[in-house]
């Protein structure tokens, strides 16, 4: 597991910010617990260490989290494998130490680099809603570090409009990659706009501890409101493009999965309806709840797509 050599900060605030000692120690127990009754998956994932110093939430929580159990064992990663529990059975052979990530692009300062030798900002916690397009979402404990904050030590210049994504391509430790359900690497992208919002995350660790390798270790983008597949996993290269870029399910099926994957309950998947979804780990039988624009984040993005149709860049 990669463990980043910088000296983490943290960012200054007010004691008002801080979130309120007896949430912040109920939930330090919930990992204490979990790893006492073994849900842990440790015997899959042995180089998951706590990580102590990350400023904690201080925001309202969409809804109850879901649990660590939940969250590592139900999982989108093709790399290994198309059912849910695969890559909890089969990520093991991921190996992320020693960790590089390419730059290249439209930006002043690119080249590869091990990933401790980049700048780390503060370590922060956000609680995140996750939507999936099959109708399914869950809100985790990230941990992390703002996109933006990232992307800034590589200067992106004015040419810089977007900005692409790429997973680790190694048929030995990723399996799946032999299958040809997507050609890949796979591969995502955001506008720079997108990418350089606030809420825009690249995780390290969820409820306290360093990722498991099937929720994307050691580094993954988290964009709350588009849907679960736009948050690339295992990341590898970052590319800054003036045109843009190419993403894994759009090449796959442009008629399903647009660039944009805005979470949009008025526009249906040709398969499915969007309108509505159930929380993970509440059963299939469960009652749906009616999916918000914007995965309920509308507030703070609708003004990145001013004057677009949505159901065109969908």
């Amino acid at each position: 597991m990669v463990m980043w050599s910088k000296k983490l900060g943290i960012n200054k605030f007010k004691s008002s910010d801080i979130t309120p000692e007896n949430v912040f120690i109920n939930r330090r127990q919930f990992v204490a617990s979990a790893i006492a009754l073994g849900l842990l998956p440790n015997q899959l994932n042995a180089d998951i260490q706590v990580i102590d110093n990350f400023q904690p939430w201080d925001r309202p929580i969409p809804g109850p989290l879901n649990s660590y159990e939940d969250i590592t064992n139900y999982n989108n990663y093709y790399e290994f494998g198309v059912d849910k529990l695969d890559p909890a059975r089969n990520a093991h052979t991921l190996r992320t130490s020693p960790w590089n990530i390419t730059i290249e692009g439209e930006a002043t300062h690119t080249g590869t680099f091990p990933v401790e030798d980049l700048q780390q900002p503060p370590l922060e916690e956000r609680i995140y809603k996750l939507r999936c397009v099959e109708a399914w979402s869950m809100i985790v404990p990230w941990v992390g570090f703002p996109l933006n904050k990232w992307l800034e030590q590589f200067q992106p210049t004015s040419k810089a409009k977007y900005v692409q994504f790429y997973t680790l391509y190694d048929t030995d430790q990723m399996p799946g990659q032999r299958s040809r359900i997507l050609d890949w690497p796979y591969r995502e992208g955001l506008t720079i706009e997108e990418a350089m919002h606030p809420l825009s995350f690249l995780a390290v660790g969820l409820y306290g501890k360093t990722l498991p390798n099937q929720n994307g270790a050691p580094l993954r983008l988290v964009v709350p409101w588009k849907y679960g597949f736009k948050s690339i996993k295992s990341i590898v290269k970052v590319v800054f493009t003036e045109s843009q870029p190419e993403t894994s399910w759009n090449m796959a099926n442009s008629r399903e999965y647009g660039f944009y994957s805005n979470v949009n309950p008025n526009v249906s998947h040709p398969r499915w309806s969007q309108a509505y979804e159930r929380v993970l780990g509440q059963g299939f039988f469960s009652p749906r709840e009616p999916t918000e624009m914007f995965n309920g984040y509308a507030d703070q993005v609708a003004n990145l797509y001013s004057g677009m149709d949505l159901s065109v860049y969908y």
